[in-house]
C-alpha cells in the first residue's frame, strides 16, 4: 500500500515537473525576471506608459515576443540586449512568472470612450477595420492558443505606438500579416481612441 502511494506521489511530482519544464516555473521566473523590473516593474505593471505591462499576459505570447527579439524578428535595441543570454526555457520561466501576476487596470479618456468602444466591439465597416474583440475577446483577455495577447488594462501610449508601428510595417512579427492589415487603414485618431478604450478595459 505504501509502495503504491509512493508511486502515485512520484508520478504526480514527475507530471508537475514536466509541466514546469514545458510551460515554465513562476518561482524560477521571478529570479530570472529581476533585470526586467527596471522597466516593467517587479509585478509586471510598468509605471512608464511607453513600456508594456506584462502582468497577466499569456505565456505563449510572451515567449514568442522574447524569441522574436532574440532572433531579430522584432527589433528593439534594449530588448535585444536583455534576451541575448536567455535560453528558451528561461523565457518560459519568465513568461510564467509574469502570467501569474495580476494586471492593474487603467482608465480611458472619457471623451474617447464611445469612439474607442465602437472600434473595439464593431470595427469600422467603411474603412474595413474589423472589431478588435474578434481576436482579443470582449473583455480583452486574448486567445493564448492563437497567440493573440491579452490587452485589457494595457497602457494606451504603448498600444498606440505598436499599432502605428504595425501600420508603417516598422513592426512585422505578426502572424500572417494580421495586425499590419488591420492597422493599415486606421487613422491616428482611431488608434488613439481604441488604445484609450483598451487601457480602461477590466
Amino acid at each position: 500500500m505504501k509502495l503504491q502511494y509512493l508511486c502515485v506521489v512520484s508520478l504526480l511530482i514527475f507530471n508537475v515537473n514536466s509541466i514546469f519544464a514545458s510551460e515554465g516555473d513562476p518561482a524560477k521566473g521571478k529570479d530570472l525576471a529581476q533585470p526586467c523590473a527596471a522597466c516593467h516593474s517587479v509585478d509586471g505593471n510598468s509605471v512608464n506608459p511607453v513600456w508594456p505591462k506584462l502582468a497577466g499576459q499569456h505565456i505563449s505570447y510572451t515567449v514568442k515576443q522574447l524569441k522574436d527579439f532574440k532572433e531579430g524578428r522584432r527589433v528593439n535595441a534594449q530588448m535585444t540586449g536583455m534576451v541575448a543570454n536567455l535560453s528558451e526555457q528561461d523565457m518560459h520561466h519568465i513568461a510564467a512568472y509574469f502570467a501569474s501576476q495580476k494586471v492593474k487596470g487603467g482608465s480611458a479618456k472619457p471623451e474617447l470612450i464611445a469612439q474607442g468602444q465602437k472600434l473595439y466591439r464593431a470595427g469600422d465597416s467603411q474603412s474595413g477595420v474589423p472589431a478588435c474583440m474578434a481576436c482579443h475577446g470582449p473583455n480583452g483577455t486574448g486567445n493564448p492558443g492563437a497567440l493573440y495577447p491579452a490587452l485589457a488594462g494595457q497602457h494606451a501610449t504603448y498600444t498606440a505606438t505598436q499599432l502605428k508601428m504595425f501600420k508603417t510595417e516598422e513592426r512585422s512579427n505578426d502572424a500572417n500579416n494580421v495586425m499590419r492589415s488591420i492597422s493599415g487603414p486606421m487613422t491616428n485618431a482611431q488608434i488613439e481612441a481604441v488604445s484609450e478604450y483598451i487601457q480602461g478595459l477590466h
